[in-house]
């Protein structure tokens, strides 16, 4: 076994769990993605936009009327979240609208909204 895993100061140690859990362990790199990709989330006025696009698509004009926030603040937001691949565009004439990327992203907030909730 791995010497590097065992904490002396801890009474006992399960080499079997610890090795299998090891195995089972996500990368590091993965770790790391993870972790930016809550930090995304972790920002109010992005998942606020969340919140927003899981009830409906809406263009910027919308999102700033009904965040009481201006359209360029608005855009910057959503640039970050399309970057993370959180939300997706589509044009209609010179109107964009912006949605939830995909199914993950509305379990995702749905879930976390439902376990703060209970």
């Amino acid at each position: 076994m791995d010497k590097s895993i065992i904490n002396h100061n801890c009474e006992v140690i399960h080499p079997e769990i610890l090795e299998k859990v090891k195995t089972m362990m996500s990368s590091e790199n993965d770790l790391i993605a993870l972790s930016d990709f809550y930090k995304i989330l972790g920002d109010k006025t992005r998942i606020s936009i969340i919140c927003a696009l899981d009830k409906h698509e809406m263009c910027v004009c919308d999102l700033g009327a009904l965040l009481h926030m201006s359209k360029s603040a608005i855009s910057h937001q959503l640039k970050v979240l399309r970057e993370s691949k959180l939300v997706r565009s589509r044009r209609e004439g010179k109107v964009v609208f912006y949605s939830l990327a995909d199914d993950h992203i509305k379990i995702l907030f749905e879930g976390g909204l439902e376990h703060i909730q209970e």
